[in-house]
């Protein structure tokens, strides 16, 4: 299947089994590829993607870098530089990310910033970044201050999903990424959401994935730099980043992002119930330890905060979202009242 995403830089995303071993045919031939990955990754599928692109006549190097949201660093960000310097790419070559959402967003950002920018293809590995961080050109890497704090638009040259990597994910990686498609179809799709409410992990690919994509892929294309309605895709990710930074990163972000959605939607939502009944089919927690004033203050540093204001997404119903801009002060209040 082939979903076309007609934005400033346009791309394609293609999802079927067994792409990987066609990655080649994404990269011109004659030209060099950084194929950045993590510890996970690399032993299961690394030597898989390079020999697909020494096959079709690219020079491929890999970069193997620590898994988790750690790896999201200033000195990581260091590490693939030197790497991209050392294997002299320039800009007729490629950066190939070959991971999750860590991975996409960190490769992206050094794409981005690489002799001012070269060519990016997007791999994902996990279910979240094959629903989400993969489509919409959205790179960065975060500070100790706050979560995605430094980035910079950059649109793939191609999405290349393979439904087949999912195979490799450990049960708890797959929940992940269930967070951010039921996010997507409380959104926007309440067909999307019966299936996922049904069927939990147990879901078809070629429904969810697609349908997903597309529903990014019309949020992005209404508002591509992320000024306007592309914010309803932030749903759940207010409280979700909090409490992500106030557990040290110990608390993945599509676990995080499933408290966070089920916050929202106690505080606001009339399908409630059926949004946290959901979440639990999916496996995910509804919950936080964290109190309302220490997730606010965690809030605080929110790239969506805009002085003393904050723009949250406010689900009224299942494919009924809203944008609504609140007093910072009141943020303790809407977690408590969601909590």
């Amino acid at each position: 299947m082939k979903i076309d995403i007609p934005v400033s830089q346009p791309y394609r995303v293609d999802i079927a089994p067994g792409l990987l071993d066609d990655l080649g045919r994404y990269v011109s031939s004659g030209t060099a590829a950084l194929v950045v990955t993590e510890e996970h990754v690399a032993p299961l599928l690394l030597e898989r993607a390079c020999r697909a692109l020494r096959a079709a006549g690219v020079r491929a190097v890999p970069a193997v870098l620590p898994a988790g949201e750690e790896t999201k660093s200033l000195v990581q960000y260091a590490t693939l530089l030197h790497k991209l310097a050392e294997a002299g790419l320039t800009r007729a070559d490629t950066v190939v990310a070959l991971g999750g959402g860590v991975i996409g967003d960190l490769a992206g950002f050094a794409a981005a910033t690489w002799l001012r920018g070269i060519r990016l293809v997007q791999v994902p590995t996990t279910l979240l970044a094959m629903v989400d961080s993969s489509v919409g050109g959205k790179t960065a890497i975060d500070l100790p201050e706050g979560k995605n704090l430094v980035g910079a638009f950059h649109q793939p040259a191609a999405v290349v999903c393979d439904p087949q990597l999912l195979d490799t994910l450990p049960p708890a990686i797959l929940r992940d990424g269930c967070a951010e498609a039921l996010k997507t179809a409380v959104l926007f799709d309440p067909d999307l959401f019966s299936h996922l409410a049904a069927r939990g992990t147990d879901f078809d690919r070629m429904t969810v994935l697609p349908r997903c994509v597309a529903c990014k892929r019309d949020a992005v294309c209404a508002d591509e730099f992320d000024r306007g309605t592309r914010q309803l895709l932030n749903l759940g990710h207010t409280a979700g980043h909090a409490i992500e930074a106030l557990s040290g990163y110990r608390i993945a972000h599509g676990h995080a992002v499933a408290i966070g959605l089920a916050i929202m939607a106690r505080a606001f939502c009339r399908d409630a119930a059926e949004i946290e009944a959901a979440l639990i089919k999916l496996g995910l927690p509804t919950r936080t330890e964290f109190p309302p004033e220490r997730l606010a203050q965690a809030a605080l540093a929110d790239k969506k905060r805009a002085g003393e204001r904050i723009t949250l997404v406010i689900p009224r119903a299942i494919g009924d979202c809203v944008l609504r801009e609140v007093p910072v002060d009141t943020l303790a209040d809407i977690f408590e009242r969601g909590m």
